[in-house]
């Protein structure tokens, strides 16, 4: 307790500038190293403008009040009813006060209006998480209920309530997706590219950086093959092209972009923004580069940005999968140094990894 107290008696300090230049420079590589810290530092600040903000709409309310006061509307009225020119009147001798009382309005709606529009650009993170419908009205989707028999739903009459993406991390059936993907799930299937679904089971969460890890638990699942690409354990640079594959709907979509910002919503170090349009379903999706290696995975965008994407860094993945006890994963977990998909066009690429990314249905 004490150690949070003076942790955030010094970020205080930090965003006021009383920190001397060599501790702000100090403060400031810490905050590059430690993302917990950084998004204290990012939530506290966020925190300080909307107190600011609601200060000043108070001072104006006051200020308001005040102008009101000082205008008799009741002899105003009497004084005003019989005469024909009451307006020429009323701004001859209330011209000030009215004056005021404008320019005060004007300041409020102004403020009102900025507080909104700021509480919009903090809140318009939104995450890709699908809600499907029960309709079901796709002829694929028909054709291939009919081809996957009961195993499709594996007993589920009702429609699955939420959808997202997830892609192979193990041949054994280790799949990463993002935490608020598979959140309050009573229970999680995953579907390939071929129709077939299997049941997971969630056996890793964080929340903190929305990473889930996920286990098929099926019978039927049979290993893959060498998983095709590896994670990129170093940043990447902006403007280098990117793309991802997700479930938008029932069959996977490509997204193209690149990194705008290397780092995501409000300066969140743990992610990047990527310049890609995506919907909800793609959450979960793997993040790729031209060379082929995951770099993130796609998470949320911003509402009120084109093409604002976030995705969070591949460190936190390969972070998640280290948390796994290695009895579980069954051995341990070495991705190759030389990137299977290095120097295949995007269509080669696609036509490599499209088994190893599954659209994720979630029960409640």
């Amino acid at each position: 307790m004490r150690n949070d107290m003076e942790l955030d008696a010094i970020i205080e300090d930090y965003l006021q500038g009383k920190l001397t230049a060599a501790e702000a420079e100090a403060f400031e590589k810490l905050r590059a190293n430690d993302p917990v810290i950084d998004h204290k530092v990012v939530a506290h600040k966020v925190f300080t403008d909307a107190i600011k903000q609601y200060g000043k709409v108070l001072s104006l309310k006051e200020q308001m009040d005040k102008a009101h006061a000082g205008i008799d509307v009741a002899s105003l009225s009497e004084q005003l009813r019989p005469h024909p020119s009451f307006i020429i009147n009323m701004w001859r001798k209330n011209k000030s006060a009215m004056a005021i009382a404008a320019s005060f309005i004007l300041l409020t709606i102004f403020s009102i209006y900025s507080i909104q529009h700021n509480t919009l650009q903090n809140g318009t993170y939104e995450v890709m998480r699908r809600e499907i419908t029960n309709i079901k009205n796709s002829q694929n989707k028909l054709v291939r209920t009919i081809n996957s028999g009961p195993k499709a739903e594996k007993g589920h009459v009702n429609a699955a309530k939420f959808g997202g993406t997830g892609f192979a991390l193990t041949a054994n059936g280790y799949l990463c997706t993002n935490y608020h993907v598979v959140r309050d799930a009573d229970s999680v299937y995953v579907q390939n590219n071929k129709g077939e679904s299997f049941k997971v089971k969630v056996v890793y969460r964080d929340p903190q950086y929305d990473i889930a890890i996920l286990k098929i638990n099926d019978e039927s699942f049979t290993p893959l093959a060498s998983i095709p690409y590896k994670l990129k354990k170093n940043s990447i640079g902006m403007g280098e092209n990117v793309y991802t594959l997700g479930y938008p709907k029932d069959d996977a979509v490509l997204g193209e972009g690149y990194i705008s910002s290397k780092t995501g919503h409000v300066g969140d170090t743990t992610q990047y923004q990527v310049s890609i349009p995506i919907n909800p379903g793609n959450s979960g999706g793997p993040l790729l580069d031209n060379y082929g290696n995951i770099i993130g995975v796609i998470t949320a965008k911003e509402n009120q940005v084109d093409g604002a994407t976030f995705a969070i860094k591949s460190k936190y993945i390969l972070e998640a999968l280290n948390a796994i006890p290695q009895d579980s994963l069954g051995k341990k977990v070495v991705f190759a140094k030389k990137n299977p998909l290095q120097g295949l066009n995007r269509t080669k690429q696609i036509d490599k990894i499209e088994n190893y990314v599954y659209m994720i249905k979630v029960y409640n």
